[in-house]
């Protein structure tokens, strides 16, 4: 990585962790309970499952795709993982690796159709979040799994430091996905083939088993997700993550990868989970309606969407 790459994105990350400090500043000065560990933790602790899915939904933007079908997918690993253990009895440990492996297929399914038949991901996906939706309705006979105490090891907090296994999972996810994207030549093909797929070709590198390694990798990590949704809420619900897609991809967009591809940090959605998490939180706590709140953070999002569209008419 050059000299230039690396004082840019210190300059992304500096700016985005300004806008964050800035927001707590704003929040502390609005409400007294806001500057307190318990709110930190809290955040910590409730953002594990967007956090892994919008590690996923950075490597799909940066090849130049999109995943409407992340939550669905989420939804349906953990009704899978539900269905197992309160139907079937399974232990967790048994349990988990059929979790995963319906994520993982759900996203070997979009990758493949999607770059196999050459249909754009967005209609793919689209199609998979009605699938997936359904499928899970099924498995779960449309009824909340109520599992209790059996899952909730990696939602509960960990003495002392109050954090939970989850969260710390998350993080080793983002170290883990931003170390692939920028230290590696898998991360670095993905890059290329979202900045030019074509020229990629001509190089004589095949494109599409990367693009389908992606969505199969963003899947696996839906799998992820669910199992600490789950373990947070301690039962699989047919309607959960519902909307989450949207989310996942404002915090990628709003810690700077294109919409158009080529461009992306796994820190960088981090950082904008953040934002949106210490944002609804911090509106929450000064009694922000519900309406409000989303008008307000739609708000940001289009303004992170109108800064991206800027970066790439001026080539910043």
């Amino acid at each position: 990585m050059s000299s230039k790459s690396i004082q840019g994105m210190l300059v992304q990350y500096g700016g985005l962790c300004l806008v964050l400090v800035i927001m707590v500043g704003v929040f502390s000065l609005l409400s007294e309970n806001f500057l307190q560990r318990a709110t930190f933790t809290s955040i910590a602790n409730q953002i594990p499952d967007l956090t892994l899915v919008a590690v996923g939904m950075t490597f799909i933007l940066v090849v130049g795709g999109i995943d409407l079908s992340v939550g669905s997918i989420l939804a349906l690993s953990s009704a899978v993982l539900g269905a197992l253990m309160v139907d079937a009895g399974w232990p967790l440990w048994a349990a988990i690796p059929v979790c995963l492996l319906t994520g993982a297929l759900c996203g070997l399914f979009n990758g493949s159709v999607s770059i196999g038949f050459r249909i754009p991901s967005f209609i793919v996906t689209l199609g998979m979040l009605e699938i997936a939706r359904g499928a899970t309705k099924v498995v779960t006979d449309s009824q909340t799994k109520y599992i209790g105490s059996k899952v909730e090891v990696m939602g509960d907090p960990l003495p002392y430091l109050q954090l939970s296994p989850a969260f710390l999972l998350a993080l080793a996810a983002v170290l883990v996905g931003q170390f692939l994207l920028s230290r590696t030549v898998f991360g670095r093909y993905c890059i290329a083939i979202g900045t030019n797929e074509e020229a990629v070709r001509m190089s004589g590198i095949r494109t599409a088993p990367y693009s389908i390694a992606v969505f199969t990798l963003s899947g696996l990590l839906c799998g992820l997700a669910g199992i600490a949704q789950t373990s947070r809420l301690s039962s699989a619900d047919p309607n959960a993550a519902i909307g989450l897609e949207l989310s996942a991809i404002a915090a990628c967009v709003i810690g700077g990868t294109s919409l158009m591809g080529g461009r992306g940090s796994v820190v960088s959605s981090f950082i904008g989970v953040l934002i949106i998490s210490v944002l609804q939180t911090g509106l929450a706590q000064v009694g922000v309606s519900d309406a409000n709140k989303q008008i307000i953070t739609g708000s940001v999002i289009v303004v992170a969407v109108l800064a991206d569209a800027l970066r790439n008419r001026f080539g910043k």
